[in-house]
């Protein structure tokens, strides 16, 4: 149910577990416990498994942001700087062209000026047209959390 939401507060660079439909609740409620972290869902029944849960209410995923960024009092840059992987939520590392250029396509290598590897799952981050919209909708979120 927020799993567009875990990828964005990745992308925000907040360390962000997601877990995929079919984990018990009681799972899900004790992990968070055991690793201090929030538990956010949109289920009414799981919000209620404990201290640290947040029910998100809002229906789109810039409402759910912005609620889930104001009621945890987090303030977000709007760049991709701090960045976590939006698949695995391992840290990226700068990593030098020779370093990936087996494994992105010749014009990426030839045209992008920096990349930055995923320590958990090796995934190649470097900027492109995608960034710049996910920076401008960072930009929109922070401006709402701003108001």
């Amino acid at each position: 149910m927020v799993g567009s939401l875990a990828r964005w507060l990745r992308l925000f660079g907040f360390d962000t577990a997601f877990f995929e439909p079919g984990v018990p609740d009681d799972r899900l409620a004790e992990t968070a416990r055991s690793e201090g972290r929030w538990l956010l869902t949109r289920d009414r029944k799981l919000a209620a498994a404990g201290p640290r849960t947040v029910l998100v209410n809002a229906e789109t995923l810039d409402d759910q942001l912005v609620e889930v960024m104001s009621r945890l009092a987090l303030r977000p840059a709007a760049n991709l700087d701090g960045a976590r992987c939006s698949e695995c939520n391992g840290d990226l590392l700068p990593v030098g062209r020779d370093d990936v250029s087996a494994v992105i396509p010749p014009y990426v290598f030839a045209t992008a000026p920096r990349f930055r590897r995923c320590v958990g799952c090796a995934r190649v981050y470097w900027p492109g047209s995608h960034s710049e919209r996910i920076i401008a909708r960072m930009h929109t979120i922070v401006e709402r959390l701003n108001v």
